[in-house]
């Protein structure tokens, strides 16, 4: 655990708030450089969504934003035989499986670019998020991070440490004709990552398996409860360590934590705008499975919106998030890029501000529609539909260059 203050605080989901807070703030003085807002086009916006979440879910069952769902692309539940071969085993076994399955995926879930498609052994043939996690998928159940041939349902830190360079463009069918975005950055994660699970026992235990995460979050339960911000706290420490050292702060690199001028402060937090993308991803992905050993996981909605390009888009497209200059839709851009802060920044205030929106428009209250909800149902749907409206490919508004460490 960091005593680093300025760490500490840039790792919390308040920091988040908080910072864009500041970045919103100056939009709607007019003061930022690349976006302005238009809120009188919110109300349309969350019409937009609501419409789109009621269309997939006339039941109201809408389940929490997690990788589970991609794995079960094509209403084909690809976890479920992997899970059978748990019965009879201690039943931790299979969540400790279960989770290093999520961590893996979702570090490998960051963006796919409009080229690249999986093709599964059953015929399917799938892109973006949904390929990325049936490569992913197909990836562990064949053993691929499993250090032991007769228990191949597990990561072993010694075997992503290891990964061969050309490891995920293999399991990803990467090819000249089926480019993947940043796939060696991707890879390098997985080996960073490995390293991290042998240097920090007190997360991960001593045994090298990424499941041991699961252990340490089961002591930290009280009362069979654990908050959210916990799951992401302990996320953010054990992998700390993996992210490439864009941001550091006495040496620790901070992650996904850009830079804009509006966020002012006294201290060397001064101009960083922290938004641990992949990290609360993954955090709300690594609830379900918990939540099947009967711990709660409570405080949801103390994590933020997740600020990536369906969502970013969503507010573009319906024109609540407005381009001040061509270059904004003309360009690339570096994913770390003062502009492509500025507009994850706006997306994760507007995210909030249409959360509670829906509730007023829905009746509910947050329990009922946590944030992870609205971001499933919701706005992530949302901004792959209205993108397709807008441009046939389906292809975000803006064009980011990432390297597979962030979006």
């Amino acid at each position: 655990m960091t005593d680093n203050p300025a760490v500490a605080y840039l790792r919390s989901p308040r920091a988040i708030r908080e910072r864009c807070a500041m970045v919103f703030a100056a939009a709607e003085r007019g003061e930022t450089r690349h976006f302005a807002l238009d809120l009188a086009k919110l109300s349309a916006c969350t019409h937009y969504v609501a419409r789109v979440m009621q269309d997939n879910y006339p039941r109201g069952d809408v389940p929490f934003h997690a990788r589970w769902r991609h794995f079960a692309v094509g209403g084909v539940d690809r976890w479920k035989p992997l899970a059978a071969r748990f019965v009879g085993r201690d039943p931790i076994e299979r969540v400790r499986a279960a989770y290093e399955l999520a961590i893996v995926s979702v570090l490998l879930d960051a963006g796919a670019g409009a080229e690249w498609r999986y093709r599964e052994a059953a015929g399917g043939t799938w892109s973006r998020s949904e390929g990325l996690a049936v490569a992913s998928i197909d990836m562990f159940a064949s053993g691929a991070f499993s250090a032991d041939a007769d228990d191949p349902l597990r990561v072993d830190a010694r075997v992503l440490a290891g990964l061969a360079d050309d490891a995920v463009a293999r399991g990803f069918q990467v090819s000249a004709a089926n480019p993947l975005v940043g796939v060696s950055g991707r890879t390098d994660l997985l080996r960073r990552l490995g390293r991290a699970i042998d240097a920090q026992p007190a997360l991960f235990g001593t045994t090298g398996r990424l499941g041991g995460l699961v252990d340490h979050l089961l002591a930290k339960a009280g009362s069979g409860a654990l908050p959210a911000a916990a799951i992401l706290s302990a996320v953010l420490e054990g992998l700390g360590p993996i992210w490439p050292a864009r941001v550091t702060i006495d040496g620790v690199a901070l992650g996904d934590v850009g830079r804009h001028p509006a966020a002012r402060a006294a201290d060397a937090t001064s101009g960083l705008v922290p938004f641990h993308k992949l990290s609360q991803w993954l955090t709300y992905s690594l609830i379900e499975p918990l939540e099947w050993l009967g711990l709660r996981v409570v405080e949801l909605d103390a994590l933020t919106g997740l600020p990536e390009y369906r969502n970013g888009g969503l507010f573009l497209d319906a024109g609540v998030i407005v381009p001040r200059h061509a270059a904004v839709l003309a360009e690339p851009h570096d994913a770390t890029s003062e502009l492509v802060v500025e507009w994850r920044a706006l997306t994760v205030c507007l995210l909030d501000r249409l959360a509670a929106a829906m509730r007023a428009e829905l009746l509910l209250d947050s329990e009922r529609l946590p944030l992870a909800k609205v971001l499933e149902g919701g706005t992530w749907a949302a901004g792959r539909k209205i993108a397709r409206e807008r441009r046939g490919d389906g292809r975000p508004p803006i064009t980011v260059v990432s390297d597979g460490t962030v979006f």
